[in-house]
């Protein structure tokens, strides 16, 4: 059943996803689109586009949407969707609640330990491997599109890309700005 897969699915990721909710979209994307073909790389794309702008951690609105799209697709109607959504979420986050409360009290304890703090060093790396891999999974032909099939939108994006970058990084205008700016842009220059 769609369901139990959708509840283990995302509990798995919840289970895995180190580095937050930008940690876990490779995770996501990886899990709903390659292999269990629930929803294509555009839905996704647009998935993650809501899910940043929407109030809320992305991982979270990310498994909300992406639970109710799966249901969606796989051709039942709202409330069932609606369902979905709340089941994605609900398995999403209860790895989270569940080891909180067994390694609150541990974790106190046993934090200046060498053997935790070497855990720490060890998954460092491992954040921004995820990181590095959820931005380079939306750096496809959907969001840029190509030189070859529409050099305008390719050229736009690109541009969007490294003023948004310098943008944030180098002038360090407010990134709820930068989005509300890139938006408005992306309407007027692409159509």
């Amino acid at each position: 059943m769609i369901f139990l897969e959708l509840f283990y699915t995302f509990f798995m990721i919840g289970l895995f996803g180190f580095g937050g909710g930008y940690g876990m979209l490779s995770l996501i994307q990886t899990e709903t689109v390659v292999h269990h073909a629930w929803l294509s790389s555009a839905e996704f794309t647009n998935i993650v586009a809501i899910s940043q702008m929407t109030p809320g951690p992305i991982g979270i609105n990310s498994a909300t949407y992406c639970g109710y799209a799966a249901i969606h697709n796989a051709g039942y109607g709202t409330g069932m969707a609606v369902l979905g959504s709340a089941v994605a979420t609900f398995s999403l986050v209860l790895p989270s609640v569940i080891l909180m409360i067994v390694i609150s009290r541990m974790f106190m304890k046993y934090w200046h330990t060498s053997v935790v703090q070497n855990v720490f060093v060890g998954l460092r790396p491992a954040v921004v491997g995820l990181l590095a891999a959820a931005t380079l999974l939306l750096m496809n032909s959907e969001n840029f599109s190509t030189p070859s099939q529409d050099a305008w939108q390719f050229g736009v994006s690109i541009f969007l890309f490294v003023a948004t970058f310098i943008g944030v990084k180098v002038v360090k205008v407010n990134p709820i700005k930068m989005i509300a700016f890139a938006a408005f842009a992306g309407l007027m220059l692409l159509y």
